[in-house]
Parts: structure tokens; C-alpha cells; sequence
């Protein structure tokens, strides 16, 4: 049984990318998920005054072997003003200065939503050429947009043609997941 670490890029209660990241990390078949919080993940803003001064801190510490610890990552992006969300980029950048690869060349899904009608698209985009400078095995993407009305809690993705291209994306996941 493959182990997944999935999560919303954002900090939000609400956070309609949590609700993404957990529904998608529980369809991959014949693995288990982990769903974290990125609250659970707080610390100081990165600066490298601070790296050489106090050292790398233990949340970025933990994050990272959370990473080492699974087979695959499921990620479902916030996009704010066109970019990553604050919280999700120090993260981001504080494991990026410990040693290795940030993402230890794991198999990624990467998806983002919003209530509008580019879906994240934007930030989405931006991680899929990001990462696999960071070790990340982008092996595919999904777009949700208008997630209010695209999205239940239960069912999940409910327009046909959208389902219909998370299936496919996902089945590529699961595919390149089981080849690890």
C-alpha cells in the first residue's frame, strides 16, 4: 500500500483547496493518505539573517520528513494575486534550504481551484514548472474552476467533463505512483 501526503497550499479554515487535496488523496486506489494542515506548519518568515542566525526551523524539519516519509504528493494550490499562497511560499522556501531535493523526486498530482473561472490556473501553471527543479515528479495537474458549483462534499467533482479529466489525470498518478 502506497503512502500519500496530500494537502491544501493554504491556511484558511475553509480552505476549499484542503477539501480538493482530501477528496483527491482518498480516490487513489490501493493507497493511504495523510492529510496535513499547513497550520500545523507556522513559522518565522524566511530570511537567511535568520537561517544563520537561528538554523533551519523544526516545522520546515517536520515537513520535510513528511515528504521522505511517503511514496507520493497531492497538492491542491491557493492561488493569491496570481501566485502561491504566503504560508504554503515559506515553507516552501525554508525546506528548500535544508539538504536534498524539497519534494525527494516523489510522483506529484497538482491541482488548484478557486470560485472563479480560471480554477487557480495561474499558480497551478506555476508549480508545474517549478518543482521538478525542487525534485518534484510533476506527473499530472487538474484545474477546478467555479469549485462551488463544480464541487460536493460527497461526490466530489460533479461537472462530467471536468470528472472526466481528473479520471484521467488521476489515473496517470496512480500509474506512475505504482511504478515507485
Amino acid at each position: 500500500m502506497k503512502k500519500i501526503l496530500a494537502f491544501g497550499a493554504s491556511t484558511s479554515k475553509k480552505s476549499i483547496n484542503q477539501k480538493l487535496a482530501d477528496w483527491a488523496s482518498r480516490q487513489v486506489n490501493q493507497a493511504t493518505p495523510t492529510l496535513i494542515d499547513l497550520n500545523d506548519f507556522e513559522m518565522p518568515i524566511f530570511s537567511i539573517d535568520r537561517q544563520r542566525e537561528n538554523g533551519i526551523p523544526p516545522a520546515a524539519q517536520r515537513f520535510k520528513k513528511l515528504v521522505e516519509e511517503h511514496d507520493g504528493i497531492v497538492i491542491s494550490l491557493a492561488e493569491h494575486n496570481g501566485a502561491y499562497a504566503a504560508a504554503f511560499k515559506n515553507i516552501f522556501d525554508w525546506v528548500s534550504r535544508m539538504e536534498g531535493s524539497v519534494w525527494e523526486n516523489r510522483p506529484m498530482f497538482l491541482m488548484a481551484t478557486s470560485p472563479g473561472k480560471r480554477g487557480g490556473a495561474t499558480v497551478l501553471d506555476i508549480a508545474a514548472r517549478r518543482f521538478p527543479f525542487n525534485g518534484g515528479e510533476v506527473l499530472a495537474t487538474f484545474s477546478l474552476p467555479s469549485f462551488n458549483d463544480n464541487f460536493g462534499m460527497e461526490e466530489g467533482v460533479i461537472n462530467d467533463d471536468l470528472k472526466e479529466t481528473f479520471l484521467e489525470q488521476l489515473a496517470i498518478f496512480e500509474e506512475g505512483l505504482s511504478e515507485k
